[in-house]
């Protein structure tokens, strides 16, 4: 989050257009948090659901990645906001989808035992 807010606060930028992706980052995890309850409620391993909900998950991912590069490079001539802008949002973008990844890596183990931590 320190990256995209420093997209948008630094003086040399000063455009909050890039605070557009938080919403991308909370909309994220949303499909597949309801598809494993509704895997989990029905009993099987989730199926055509699961999937489904995966493939929405990756549409906000790619979104989220997709909309700094498509500010910084339209209009031509007056871009929405700086590549710099772009190259912070874009390294929290990483950050922040490399931690929702390894919570979800970290809370889905069903046999792991809890004496590792």
């Amino acid at each position: 989050m320190t990256f995209v807010i420093l997209a948008c606060a630094l003086p040399e930028y000063d455009v909050w257009w890039p605070f557009f992706v938080v919403l991308l980052y909370l909309l994220a995890p949303v499909p597949t948090l309801v598809a494993r309850r509704y895997s989990e409620d029905s009993g099987g391993p989730g199926g055509p659901c699961l999937e489904l909900s995966i493939f929405i998950t990756m549409g906000f991912i790619v979104s989220a990645f997709a909309l700094p590069i498509v500010l910084a490079r339209s209009p031509v001539g007056n871009p929405v906001i700086q590549w710099g802008a772009c190259y912070l949002t874009l390294a929290g973008n990483v950050v922040v989808f490399q931690t929702l990844l390894g919570f979800f890596l970290t809370f889905d183990q069903e046999d792991s035992d809890y004496n590792m931590w």
